[in-house]
């Protein structure tokens, strides 16, 4: 029988060992000694056997941090006293250190004799995240608009971390950007998002951060969801509005062998992105440090004809000084800049179209439709409002009617329909 007993224990730990880092380009040589920290530490007494002391091992991981402190020296030169780079040295040391102990990175003391490796870190999923967009960010710049982008980790290592395009004078920046994360612990782990603005030469100014546990996400299903943006993930007291970002998440663990299947079969019905993503993944391909994971997939290319129907728009805000507005809207699919337009409705906020437009997609997967909805005048036009929509439920679904909300409007909603036919081509990588 096995089991495991873990609880959050404060400690202080110090170490004696020396840690030496070479520094290049100048080969100095730093020494970090006397290292001391407290904190919430993570132990786990595994596997439980009938001999005293009744488990073979004690593993013991860093929940979260209070205080560290070590002694810095450099041989070779008074480097630290060059500015700026003393705290830089000192911040990638504790990240290297705290990397090295915190969870899911457990680190195992063995108490009887036996082979513990299974206790070890091991690869357990692949996360595939969409990066969408985001809407009503809050302003960082006096002149213009902020020019944001986004960084999202699971583990906050610099070669682990994502960062999305930058967004230049945009408050509701489209990314439509794809991400993939390894998982070592769905159970525990959280994804974090968070949107910066760009400051060019200057250090980047934070706009907002958010995050969602990866335990909330089902195992093959995609999740669609809108997180409101803090400013610190472990202080809830920020009623400010930073505004949301719009994340499409799928989690699928090693070895799943039910939910990748050929969506495209005559007796298939699609349910989830799964079945669009051909995968051989298995737990055994991962490389001895158990963090690279090489898994053979076959890309799917989900090549098709979208119809979009725009039935009609409802409770749009008024545009001219009469209270009306001649709306009319502008489909756009994003990677081709394919454009086709709706014809106008005179003094109308409540205007029907119901005009049918098809567009041949290349790429499904990640390509995005935005429909804008414009006021006519006859001196030009007005821009009213925006809704992006991705591609991802209509490929599922094959055909659905809903309703989505005018984006940058007060006010004002959309009518659609949409209709995915498939025709896919599969490409080795």
């Amino acid at each position: 029988m096995q089991a495991k007993v873990s609880g959050s224990i404060h400690l202080l730990c110090s170490c004696k060992e020396y840690w030496s880092v070479v520094i290049p380009p100048t080969q100095h040589l730093a020494l970090v000694k006397d290292i001391g920290f407290t904190g919430v530490f993570r132990l786990i007494f595994k596997p439980l056997v009938d001999e005293f002391p009744c488990f073979g091992a004690i593993c013991y991981s860093l929940r979260e941090k209070k205080k560290m402190d070590f002694t810095l020296k450099v041989i070779g030169g008074e480097i630290t006293s060059i500015p700026g780079l003393s705290n830089a040295i000192e911040g990638t040391i504790r990240d290297a250190i705290e990397d090295s102990i915190t969870w899911p990175v457990r680190k195992i003391v063995p108490i009887l004799p036996g082979d513990y490796s299974d206790l070890e870190l091991k690869p357990v999923g692949v996360l595939e995240v969409k990066l969408v967009q985001a809407k009503e960010l809050t302003n960082k710049d006096f002149i213009g608009k902020s020019d944001p982008f986004a960084v999202l980790y699971i583990r906050p290592l610099r070669d682990r971390m994502k960062t999305s395009k930058t967004i230049n004078n945009q408050l509701n920046p489209v990314w439509n950007e794809h991400f993939e994360f390894i998982v070592e612990d769905a159970s525990t782990q959280n994804l974090v998002v968070k949107v910066y603005d760009d400051e060019g030469l200057q250090t980047e100014e934070l706009i907002g951060c958010a995050q969602i546990r990866l335990n909330d996400l089902e195992p093959g299903k995609i999740k669609d969801v809108w997180l409101k943006l803090v400013k610190d993930l472990e202080v809830q007291r920020d009623n400010k509005n930073r505004g949301q970002v719009h994340l499409e998440l799928l989690y699928y663990p090693f070895g799943m062998k039910n939910g990748f299947t050929n969506p495209f079969a005559s007796n298939f019905s699609m349910t989830s992105l799964e079945k669009v993503l051909k995968s051989g993944v298995d737990g055994k391909e991962a490389s001895e440090n158990g963090i690279d994971v090489k898994h053979k997939r076959r890309e799917v290319i989900v090549r098709g004809v979208l119809s979009i129907t725009v039935i009609s728009a409802e409770d749009l805000p008024p545009a001219d000084l009469m209270g009306k507005a001649d709306p009319y809207v502008v489909l756009t699919m994003k990677k081709t800049e394919t454009k086709k337009k709706t014809w106008v409705v005179n003094e109308n906020l409540n205007p029907v179209w119901n005009q049918t437009f098809d567009f041949v997609v290349e790429d499904g997967l990640h390509d995005m439709l935005i429909l804008e909805v414009w006021d006519h005048d006859t001196f030009g036009k007005d821009y009213m409002g925006r809704c992006v929509l991705t591609l991802t439920r209509v490929i599922l679904e094959g055909e659905f009617k809903d309703s989505f909300q005018v984006e940058e409007a007060k006010s004002g909603k959309l009518n659609l329909c949409l209709k995915w036919s498939p025709q896919p081509i599969y490409r080795d990588s």
